[in-house]
């Protein structure tokens, strides 16, 4: 990374008090003169304040709006504050910041989004359970078939965009507000946007929360299958604002 790119490296994190301290140390030790912004999603712990005193940037959301509707709130901030990439990372300490250069270096060579991916190169041992496993390659088949592209790891949260990529997410009034994933991908496809992947290091949550615990993969797969039929047949703002620029 050059010094002067602007990087803004955006954490979405909900009641993440026992990681966020690791996880800022983390991004700024190993990438010096980036700025991590920590989206706390309204949090009933002490996330704001852990996160203010390992020194990130805190925007806190009064209410829990959910996982991209905090994306969205860190893309508004960095395309608002002209910086010329971001980068995403979970607040539970399962990205490696290490790679966080690899995903930029990607950027550089041409792709407006970088998709970090634990199942690429074998450069990890992640635990992947048997139910998630079918249902990624089940999105991983629905991608290949509607833009003719293999993604290995659609549900990935540790991501890079260019400016336009995050601008276009942060003028939406459609980006979604709980699970950006197979559908954006495509999305991304279809409105001129390069996407590729960079394999990475994943490691297990060591909280053992997860956005697809419980009842919460019906409904995941209930919802993406509707917003993926949305991108292709819908009327979506996302397109449109990409078409006018």
């Amino acid at each position: 990374m050059s010094e002067s790119d602007k990087i803004a490296v955006l954490v979405p994190a909900f009641n993440e008090a026992d990681s966020i301290e690791r996880v800022v140390h983390g991004i700024k030790d190993t990438n010096p003169g980036v700025d991590v912004i920590v989206i706390n999603d309204g949090s009933s712990d002490a996330t704001d304040e852990l996160a203010r005193k390992a020194g990130a940037t805190v925007l806190t959301l009064v209410v829990n709006l959910g996982y991209g509707a905090a994306l969205q709130t860190g893309y508004k901030y960095a395309f608002r504050h002209g910086y010329d990439y971001t980068v995403q990372i979970d607040g539970d300490g399962q990205h490696d910041p290490r790679f966080l250069k690899d995903l930029i270096d990607r950027l550089k060579q041409g792709s407006d989004v970088a998709i970090g991916s634990r199942f690429l190169g074998n450069l990890g041992d992640y635990d992947n359970p048997t139910m998630r496993q079918l249902g990624m390659v089940f999105f991983r088949s629905l991608i290949y078939l509607f833009i003719g592209k293999r993604i290995t790891d659609p549900t990935s949260g540790f991501q890079a965009l260019n400016r336009r990529v995050f601008e276009f997410f942060a003028t939406s009034r459609q980006y979604p507000s709980d699970f950006p994933d197979a559908d954006i991908i495509i999305l991304l496809h279809y409105s001129g946007f390069e996407v590729s992947e960079v394999p990475v290091v994943m490691y297990n949550s060591e909280t053992g929360k997860s956005m697809h615990s419980g009842f919460k993969p019906i409904y995941y797969i209930v919802k993406m299958l509707l917003s993926i039929y949305a991108v292709l047949f819908g009327k979506n703002d996302l397109v449109k604002v990409k078409n006018a620029t």
